[in-house]
């Protein structure tokens, strides 16, 4: 099982690949989505997105500023206002 993760900016596609698991900075608290994780919207806060491209894998870090991220059906999508790197 997967997790589908986009992470997008105002400018470009940044990501768009099959997780296990990511770590989101959310406005009232860091969260993690999973695949089949109940649907919800968040502001994010400036901070790190924790990618798990396996379950038990070491996280790759992207740094993100603002934005916002939506869990539905098609799986995580993170609106951005700015990716570092």
């Amino acid at each position: 099982m997967a997790l589908h993760f986009e992470l997008v900016t105002p400018a470009r596609l940044v990501r768009s690949e099959d997780v296990h698991m990511v770590t989101v900075p959310g406005g009232e608290g860091d969260f993690g989505v999973l695949e089949g994780h109940a649907p919800v919207m968040s502001t994010i806060r400036d901070g790190a997105l924790l990618v798990y491209k396996t379950e038990g894998a070491v996280p790759e870090e992207i740094q993100i500023q603002g934005g916002f991220a939506e869990v539905g059906e098609n799986g995580l999508t993170v609106l951005a206002e700015q990716v570092e790197g």
